[in-house]
């Protein structure tokens, strides 16, 4: 994939990502060239094993990690669309981590305030999406998906 078409996808994502975070209260994510180039070079070692895992850097806890996997060229709102339509199984009355719910609360995590975006396509023509997310969110200690994973704002209401 050419630069101009990574940029352009990572900015499709950024977009999404924003539009999103903004309903569920949390503020823009900027994009970061670094978590980027990262996020790169990891989607190309995910492309050419075609093995999807989460990498040692957010197993670590350095940083917030989602990945997405099809087996077409996945566009940056396909992928931003299908993480965040996991906000129907999340229940806010009893916030928390879910492997169900973990690319949702990943994307609008108040407190991450960088985006990285890589995307690699396979020799089979998959795609592999990765997102850094700096800080790290879904951080499991007492209170922090109260404080960071906010329920949307309905259009009118003045809370």
């Amino acid at each position: 994939m050419g630069k101009s078409a990574s940029k352009q996808f990572a900015e499709e994502v950024l977009q999404c990502h924003n539009e999103y975070r903004k309903k569920h209260q949390a503020p823009a994510l900027k994009l970061s060239s670094k978590l980027s180039k990262e996020a790169a070079r990891y989607a190309e070692s995910l492309a050419s094993t075609r093995i999807l895992k989460h990498s040692e850097q957010s197993s670590r806890g350095s940083c917030g990690e989602n990945l997405a996997w099809a087996s077409y060229d996945q566009s940056g709102k396909d992928v931003a669309d299908r993480w965040y339509s996991e906000v129907k199984q999340y229940n806010f009355n009893s916030p928390g981590f879910s492997s169900g719910t973990g690319h949702f609360t990943a994307m609008v995590w108040k407190n991450s305030t960088t985006l990285g975006v890589g995307k690699a396509v396979a020799s089979d023509g998959s795609s592999f999406v990765v997102a850094r997310y700096f800080p790290a969110g879904n951080i499991t200690n007492q209170g922090h998906f109260e404080n960071n994973v906010l329920p949307a704002k309905t259009p009118g209401s003045s809370s």
